[in-house]
Order: C-alpha cells, then structure tokens, then sequence
C-alpha cells in the first residue's frame, strides 16, 4: 500500500471518528448503540496504520490484493451493522406493537368507565 493512499485513508478514519464522536455529541446517536461503529473504525484504523497485518489477513484467506481485503473488511463491519440495527428496529416495532395494543385497550376501559 503506497505512503499516499495510506495517508488517505488515515485521514478518512480520523474523520470517521470525528462525525462519531459529533453524533455523540449532539445526541443523535445512543452511547448504546455505537459501540459497534467504534469497534468497526479502530480495526480500519489498525489496518491503515499496519499494513502489515492487512497483507497477511489477505494471504491467509488467499486475496489477490491488500485493497480487495480492505473491501472485504468494510463490507464485513457494513453487513454487521445492518445486521445490529435490524435487530434493534425488530424490537422496536414489537414494543411499538405492545404499547399500541395497551393504549387500545386502556381507552376501551377509559369508555366503558365514562358510560
């Protein structure tokens, strides 16, 4: 990997964490749920600044080239991330789903008690 796409792409990280750490502040993301996003940057972040270890990650899995296992690993943490908000969405409709039934039948009692 060359010194200039290295640098490159350790500026993206550092704006990565920079709009992380910006969403955090304006609250519009959960401390909660932003773990993964976290973790998903420190190991692109690790991977930047050692080469090394992304040149060995692609022969032990047999990539042609350290760009294409850099992809790989994005496009791993992407799937991962949208395999987590799927998850929290899923709960979330259930729960949207129970409170909704609740307040039906909270405002049918309400209407039988004002009759």
């Amino acid at each position: 990997m060359s010194l200039h796409l290295r640098i490159l792409l350790g500026l993206i990280v550092v704006a990565y964490f920079w709009l992380i750490l910006y969403f955090i502040k304006k609250k519009m993301l959960a401390l909660k749920y932003i773990l993964l996003w976290l973790f998903s940057g420190l190991v692109m972040g690790i991977l930047v600044l050692f080469p090394q270890l992304l040149e060995i990650f692609v022969k032990l899995v047999g990539i042609e080239t350290p760009m294409y296992g850099l992809f790989l690993v994005g496009i791993f943490f992407i799937l991962l991330i949208l395999m987590s908000l799927t998850a929290i969405v899923s709960k979330q409709t259930e729960r949207i789903k129970n409170l909704a039934q609740n307040h039906a039948m909270l405002e049918k009692r309400l209407r039988e008690l004002e009759k």
